[in-house]
């Protein structure tokens, strides 16, 4: 397989998908001339045309209603927001159409939409430009919402939520967009609702989506080789819907769960986690269960701060130090 960065996978299936079903058009703001802020639609408006490429008005509730009417006539919209920050502008369009169509309409219209978007912070682009919102989403029953670490995972899982009669929302990390993987060159699917477990383990389960989940890929095996501490990474992909029983798996064999999200802590991903491992797995627990989270302020510009902010490598390892189990000399329990 060839190693190929995040951006050029999400380029890559889109173009395969325009080609693959005449109903799929992107739409979004500077996608088409200017070819995307991220450069994801590069070259696309010259190969597909303005009817399959479309450039919208900088009107965020426009675009995702008309997408929204598209998608219940049979066409397949892929939408590009911006940065997730925007996408408050368009929740009512998503949480009370998108989402509910299907099911007040006796399962008589689908709607076929997949919007993507980038969030995340240490970008320094301060607190309205920086933040982690797909919890909001998986909230809602109707909405199917995945986050994929990987290139791989970001052309499959795209594939599969293009390919999904429901509305999808596709969560990309900025960081994540220059990184570089191994991603197969054929047509294939990332089934949604199944998580991966990036790296086997006994002592300790981490359970992280999106850029941490690559972040606690590499603590783990860095941890494995220094200290013979055995850490267990389960790469959820998915958030709704979400795969208990990987999770628990995990979590029964290992008897510790550490949930590292780069969200806020409260009322996150990490706190529904936690709450179905003490509902499910609670007698197969030999240590609380430990959330990791950035800190619950708007992110400041200021580059220390922003740093001091946001959670990474340094507190995930003081969570796993908390609660892993202690060795002798020579990796002995």
């Amino acid at each position: 397989m060839a190693e190929i960065t995040y951006r050029q996978a999400l380029h890559e299936v889109l173009r395969e998908e325009l080609l693959r079903d005449e109903n799929v058009f992107l739409l979004g703001e500077e996608i088409a001339t200017f070819e995307g802020s991220y450069k994801i639609t590069a070259g696309l408006l010259q190969e597909f045309g303005p009817k399959r490429v479309v450039d919208t008005p900088i009107v965020e509730n426009g675009f995702v209603g008309m997408a929204t009417g598209a998608a219940m006539l049979g066409l397949r919209p892929i939408v590009e927001i911006m940065t997730i920050n925007f996408i408050v502008l368009a929740m009512d369009q998503i949480v009370n159409h998108a989402a509910k169509i299907y099911a007040m309409f006796g399962g008589q219209c689908p709607v076929p939409l997949v919007i993507r978007t980038p969030g995340g912070g240490g970008q320094q682009l301060s607190a309205t430009h920086s933040q982690n919102l797909e919890v909001w989403f998986a909230h809602v029953p109707g909405l199917k919402v995945v986050a994929p670490a990987t290139p791989a995972d970001a052309k499959g899982l795209m594939r599969t939520s293009v390919r999904d009669n429901n509305p999808v929302l596709f969560g990309e990390n900025l960081a994540l967009y220059n990184t570089k993987g191994p991603a197969p060159a054929e047509d294939y699917v990332v089934p949604m609702g199944q998580a991966h477990v990036s790296k086997e383990g006994r002592d300790v389960t981490v359970i992280s989506y999106s850029r941490m989940a690559t972040i606690a890929l590499d603590v783990a095996r860095r941890l494995e080789q220094d200290e013979q501490l055995s850490v267990e990474v389960v790469d959820l992909r998915s958030l709704r819907p979400l795969d208990h029983e990987t999770i628990l798996h995990s979590v029964k064999k290992t008897n510790r769960a550490i949930v590292f999200e780069e969200d806020w802590r409260a009322f996150g991903a990490a706190a529904e986690i936690a709450a179905t491992l003490q509902e499910e797995a609670f007698d197969d627990l030999d240590a609380p269960i430990q959330r990791v989270a950035s800190l619950e302020v708007p992110l400041p510009y200021a580059k220390p701060l922003e740093t001091a902010a946001l959670t990474g490598a340094k507190q995930l390892l003081e969570a796993i130090h908390k609660v892993a189990p202690r060795r002798r000399r020579g990796g002995q329990q």
